[in-house]
């Protein structure tokens, strides 16, 4: 256990890797990441669907826009020079009945001003992108959208950042507590910095209010499941199929994707998780449970918009209504088509206690010679890279 940093990371995930890395262009050293897992990626960017997104779901005037779109050109330009396979496929986006054109032609709109490469396709035009995709007279495509594994890309971040020499990742070490203003306490001994940077993920709201900042900000985590196609039946699936989703709430509904090594993951689903942790039935479930209950709760009772996307989601764990779902994007598709899926995501979506109101946006606050970044949800992978050129160029 290190004494002193220069600058702590708390989170060895994505973002708090691609911070790292920006530090270290820019000549810092003396860098510790915090990670509370013996291995980096265990949590949410490990578990993602590897998707590049393009910049097309996001109000303009949001940071998700203003990164999204820099961080795909740059993840990829990472994988191209890590040798990172990268799936360059595009997305169709579809929708179901006439009455999602307006919301279609709404996202067409987004995505030009936020520098996205899209067109609007007739139904013939699908076809040679996605021969097997189900759509109501126009479909969007999206050109930048590509596949990665996440696994590799933070691989090489972790090389890339032990060989350096100046940063030190620290594995199986928990943040605990602020101990006084520049040390804290952490499961293997205390530890004393110049600055802090909270990368904490689903924890992050808990370290923010250690250091007195964010009380307003609680984190709900929700659950997303997956499943897949059969091997046999993968050729139904060229690249990325999504349905038109609700632009007012954070979730993109489930959807196709074509993974690098050729699996098709269906999903993912948004359920309320009953532990930040809570990957199986049971398991990551602790006695924060009643609180994350409760809120639950009063989001249902204040939140007419979550208590819609509460119902829908819900009947996603019986077989027939996820395959509804599924079967409204794509033709030739049978319920038995479908098969068991072990991944499992948890997304870290903050919740402005206030107004009750589900947070759109990444959320980033300063207090003294800590900083902390919460809510960095999808696209948090793909703008990572962008992101922490932000963060370290306003530290």
């Amino acid at each position: 256990m290190a004494d002193k940093a220069g600058i702590i990371i708390c989170g060895g995930g994505i973002i708090g890797l691609t911070i790292a890395k920006e530090l270290l262009d820019k000549g810092h050293k003396n860098i510790v990441i915090l990670e509370k897992e013996k291995k980096l990626g265990e949590h949410a960017s490990g578990r993602n669907s590897g998707i590049l997104h393009a910049g097309i779901y996001y109000s303009p005037d949001s940071l998700k826009a203003r990164f999204c779109l820099e961080g795909n050109f740059l993840m990829k330009d990472y994988c191209r020079k890590n040798n990172i396979p990268i799936l360059e496929s595009g997305k169709v986006i579809v929708a179901k009945n006439e009455e999602e054109i307006p919301a279609l032609e709404e996202l067409y709109n987004r995505a030009l001003k936020n520098g996205a490469k899209v067109e609007i396709i007739d139904e013939k035009k699908i076809k040679t992108v996605e021969p097997y995709a189900k759509t109501c007279r126009q479909a969007l495509f999206s050109h930048y959208t590509a596949v990665v594994d996440p696994s590799k890309v933070l691989e090489a971040l972790e090389r890339d950042l032990i060989s350096s020499g100046k940063v030190m990742i620290m594995k199986g070490i928990e943040f605990r507590e602020l101990i006084k203003d520049s040390r804290l306490r952490t499961n293997k001994g205390s530890i004393e910095f110049d600055l802090f940077i909270n990368a904490a993920g689903c924890y992050s709201d808990k370290v923010a209010h250690e250091f007195g900042v964010g009380y307003n900000y609680k984190i709900i985590p929700f659950k997303g499941t997956y499943k897949k196609l059969k091997k046999e039946k993968s050729y139904l699936v060229r690249g990325n199929i999504y349905p038109v989703p609700d632009i007012r709430n954070p979730f993109l509904g489930v959807h196709f994707t074509r993974s690098i090594e050729g699996t098709v993951y269906i999903g993912p689903t948004a359920i309320t998780a009953l532990g930040r942790e809570n990957y199986g039935i049971l398991s990551g479930i602790d006695r924060e449970v009643f609180n994350i209950i409760c809120r639950n709760i009063t989001l249902l009772l204040t939140d007419p918009l979550f208590r819609k996307t509460a119902h829908s989601e819900i009947k996603k764990y019986i077989p027939r209504f996820f395959f509804e779902d599924a079967n409204s994007l794509i033709e030739s598709l049978q319920l038995n088509d479908i098969e068991y899926c072990s991944k499992v995501g948890i997304r870290a979506q903050l919740v402005d206690w206030g107004n009750k109101n589900l947070v759109m946006d990444f959320v980033v606050l300063k207090k003294g010679n800590s900083l902390h970044i919460l809510n960095a949800i999808s696209p948090g992978f793909t703008s990572s890279m962008a992101f922490a050129k932000f963060i370290a160029n306003n530290l």
